[in-house]
């Protein structure tokens, strides 16, 4: 897509999604990215950023290393890395505000809803490399499912809001947003920061924001450079690790749970069962959406190519 003004709307939007999802414990922001096609480009973009700042920082003091700096920085597709970001702090504050409580006052719903959506969302990694799943890759996927459906059902702890176990928090929940299937919100829930940090987004409190921005930073920093290694170098296998992921994190949207993790009786189950048929429903005609598009636009170029 040409960098037009209704292309960096379009990112902006996406990023929007992505930063929504961040705010609702138990939707992944890496899910998000993925479903609206923004996941290879933020992983890819934020790996070349931060071994352009590391050229940087280590590099051209000596004399040595501006050129390969530069050149991290221009395999950056800046036209949707800063709109997807400008998007993504917007809406996040926004969901923090008004979505956030919305969702906890109607909290079956909300996660019928979002389980129905990242549901229909597995197909996106289980069919993104192009590739035959072997029986090894499922029994992999089902390991790693196993795993997040075991994180996922840990109590929440409650720890304080002590600007270095903020940081950490931070750190660790920002990786959740690189990885499909757990939310980082979930995590900041597990360690009973959740509220606090919602309760800091809207009262601005300034010194709290700083510091768990800058424990993100430094989380995705250290993180960010080993999954674009693997998507880069082992892309099946890294997007078979991410459906298991994702599957098992279903655990976190079962619609009928308490705050502690327990299941609860089944009630309301038609309108229940409504929102999560209409969550699945949404990504399916997305998916279908997105397929028309693309093979209209290769129909088209390939037109082009042999007028030409």
């Amino acid at each position: 897509m040409a960098n037009s003004v209704g292309s960096y709307i379009f990112n902006a939007v996406r990023g929007g999604a992505v930063g929504t999802s961040e705010a609702l414990p138990g939707i992944s922001g890496g899910t998000v990215a993925l479903m609206v096609g923004l996941y290879d480009k933020l992983i890819g973009g934020a790996g070349h950023v931060v071994s352009g700042i590391k050229r940087y920082v280590t590099d051209v003091p000596r004399g040595r290393g501006k050129d390969r700096a530069r050149e991290q920085f221009r395999q950056v597709d800046w036209g949707v890395l800063i709109p997807a970001l400008i998007g993504m702090a917007f809406a996040l504050i926004l969901a923090a505000v008004f979505l956030a409580p919305l969702v906890e006052s109607h909290t079956q719903y909300a996660y019928a809803l979002f389980f129905g959506l990242v549901l229909a969302c597995l197909w996106i990694p289980y069919t993104g490399a192009g590739k035959t799943w072997k029986a090894w890759h499922y029994l992999l996927a089902l390991v790693f499912a196993a795993l997040s459906f075991f994180l996922t059902g840990l109590p929440g702890a409650n720890l304080p809001t002590h600007p270095v176990v903020v940081f950490i928090a931070a750190a660790v929940a920002i990786c959740a947003l690189v990885l499909p299937g757990l939310s980082g919100s979930f995590i900041l829930l597990a360690l009973g920061l959740y509220e606090p940090t919602m309760a800091a987004l809207r009262s601005v409190d300034i010194p709290y924001i700083a510091v768990f921005v800058l424990g993100m930073i430094t989380g995705l920093a250290l993180f960010v450079k080993v999954l674009q290694f693997l998507l880069e170098n082992h892309h099946h296998v890294t997007l078979v690790v991410l459906t298991g992921l994702m599957a098992g994190s279903l655990r976190a949207l079962w619609p009928w749970q308490s705050e502690e993790r327990e299941i609860l009786p089944m009630t309301d189950v038609p309108v229940t069962l409504a929102f999560t048929a209409l969550g699945f429903v949404i990504v399916v005609a997305s998916i279908v959406w997105e397929h028309r598009t693309r093979a209209q636009r290769e129909h088209e170029a390939g037109h082009q190519s042999v007028s030409v």
